[in-house]
């Protein structure tokens, strides 16, 4: 059911951010007297059309992985007279620029709608509170200390987890000195093309740092059937007191003796109502991404709740949320091009391009996490898809509007011999990033 929902959470993604996309080069064809043909979500078979009574053919297709508008054009075939000046292309280049603009500037406006809507409804945060350190960690080496408050990194105030994190990843790939600050005091952590390798970077765990954490008891609230809890006779209400010999203090504690003892039997001594029991439990082999291999058993906790104290909830008015909406659309559209040029310098690993299947399980994560959390990832692929198709490529809209950019310079088309090697190249370079996006995808299943 997973894999279900995951492809129908693309679906309904892809669906939205495309018909954004193609319905701003729509409009502004409309507007600029552009005769609209077909407005197509998805590619191949149709499986629903309509017709305007402007004879635009609307149509849903069976391959939902993009879409188009197809617009009259006498590069493409014969135009009757009467229609010629409703071709696109004897529209003038001031005409053809605003539109082949017009896709990635309506993807920009749904992101700046989408967070303007988080943030008028509000977005709940948990305060950034370090939580464990590791020992020789950068975190703990540089001064930091747990149950310190962070106020900002690199002098951008953080009001959650989720504002460290981004802050965070914007320097990777980078040398330098990443300064956070507490309550009292700024803390400058030094580091060296930082995650450049890393093929999915977390930035907390390289800093030998964690989230604050409530404790919670090693209290069994549910049991996955046929797995090595059941398996060893643990029941739901059963508490881990010890394993081996060592004494478990709350759950996370289990879970990394656990994690740490693939294959391996433990003894344990468990409470049930008011008895003591000793149980043997031999933890199952799971290989994570990496390669690694950890032990699982199969026994969740209930989750507990986090402090009052410790949640933030950022909500503002229309006008306000209309402002953040716009710097927090502006601030991820810098770091999706600083990410692309530091892809390209090789300061961050090509590894971290996703394609389809990625998305899909992103989508449903997120579907899954809620509606401020399924919003939010609608407006960063919303930035994304902006971000790629503005890249001065041929085939992609960047590379169209540089060609009517140097139209309008020299006072004449582009050769159609430079624009078909244009867009040969433009096709081998998306070609490739493709196929390494979904080797990248693959490679992560």
């Amino acid at each position: 059911m997973t894999v279900l929902y995951s492809v129908l959470a693309l679906i309904v993604t892809l669906g939205i951010l495309v018909t954004v996309h193609e319905y701003g080069h729509y409009w502004v064809a409309r507007r600029c007297g552009v005769k609209v043909l077909r407005f197509s979500v998805g590619f191949g078979k149709a499986i629903w059309t309509r017709k305007d009574k402007h004879g635009t053919e609307f149509m849903i297709a069976t391959i939902p992985l993009g879409g188009y508008v197809k617009m009259l054009d006498e590069r493409e075939g014969p135009v009757d007279d009467a229609l010629k000046d409703q071709a696109f292309n004897n529209k003038t280049v001031w005409q053809r620029m605003a539109i082949v603009l017009a896709g990635p500037i309506a993807n920009i406006l749904f992101a700046i709608a989408a967070y303007w809507l988080m943030f008028v409804v509000g977005v709940t945060q948990v305060k950034p509170v370090i939580g464990e350190l590791q020992p020789e960690g950068l975190a703990a080496t540089s001064g930091l200390q747990t149950g310190q408050l962070i106020t900002a990194v690199d002098g951008k105030e953080v009001a959650g987890w989720q504002a460290v994190n981004y802050q965070l990843l914007k320097r990777i790939g980078d040398t330098g000195e990443i300064n956070i600050s507490v309550q009292s005091k700024t803390v400058t952590l030094d580091v060296y093309e930082w995650l450049s390798d890393a093929e999915e970077p977390n930035p907390l765990k390289q800093l030998g740092m964690a989230p604050y954490r409530p404790q919670v008891p090693a209290i069994i609230s549910e049991l996955m059937a046929g797995k090595p809890a059941m398996q060893a006779g643990l029941k739901p209400k059963d508490e881990i007191i010890e394993v081996d010999g060592q004494v478990i203090q709350q759950w996370y504690d289990f879970v990394e003796l656990v994690q740490g003892s693939a294959g391996k039997a433990l003894t344990l001594k468990v409470k049930r109502d008011t008895q003591t029991l000793d149980l043997t439990l031999i933890p199952g082999i799971k290989e994570l991404e990496d390669g690694k291999t950890v032990g699982f058993v199969g026994a969740m906790v209930q989750a507990p709740e986090i402090p009052k104290d410790f949640v933030t909830t950022l909500r503002y008015n229309p006008l306000d949320a209309l402002v953040k909406g716009a710097e927090k659309t502006w601030d991820m559209s810098v770091v999706t091009i600083e990410s692309i040029g530091k892809m390209l310098q090789g300061l961050l690993s090509v590894k971290n391009l996703s394609g389809p299947i990625t998305i899909a399980k992103v989508a449903n994560a997120s579907a899954q996490a809620g509606f401020e959390a399924f919003i939010g990832f609608l407006a960063y692929i919303s930035i994304m898809l902006a971000v790629v198709n503005l890249l001065p490529i041929p085939v992609l809209d960047g590379g169209h509007f540089l060609f009517y950019a140097i139209e309008a310079i020299k006072g004449s088309p582009v050769s159609e011999k430079v624009q078909i090697m244009g867009m040969k190249l433009g096709m081998s370079i998306m070609l490739t990033i493709m196929v390494i996006a979904i080797f990248n995808d693959i490679s992560r299943i």
